[in-house]
């Protein structure tokens, strides 16, 4: 007898639909019957606005952006390079400094990319 065998071994549930039930949302109305009228997606007028329509420029939050992504990823580590640890010790220069210039990033990030 081997220890090892060579054979594949299937598995017993499969991501295909054997011709069992597969739920359609899109089948049903908001009283949960099902219905024949067309898809809940279509007509209702909350069509989402396509990129190509919406005024997008690259204006000073991106210009701000840009600056903080600047500090974040050369001023702020050129500076903990440079200044060495004085009193406050290696925790505060190698932990709390770069994480002040992330947490700075990330809320810009987000600011400068939402849109009212």
């Amino acid at each position: 007898m081997r220890a090892f065998t060579t054979r594949s071994i299937r598995p017993i549930v499969t991501s295909s639909d054997d011709g069992g039930y597969v739920h359609d949302p899109a089948a049903f109305d908001a009283n949960g019957e099902e219905g024949t009228e067309e898809p809940a997606g279509g007509g209702g007028g909350l069509e989402p606005t396509h990129p190509d329509a919406v005024d997008r420029e690259f204006d000073w939050r991106g210009w701000l952006l840009i600056g903080v992504i600047v500090f974040a990823f050369v001023i702020a580590p050129v500076a903990i390079y440079l200044v060495p640890p004085g009193g406050e010790g290696y925790r505060f220069a190698l932990l709390i400094l770069p994480l002040a210039p992330a947490v700075l990033l990330a809320i810009t990030a987000v600011w400068a990319t939402t849109r009212p």
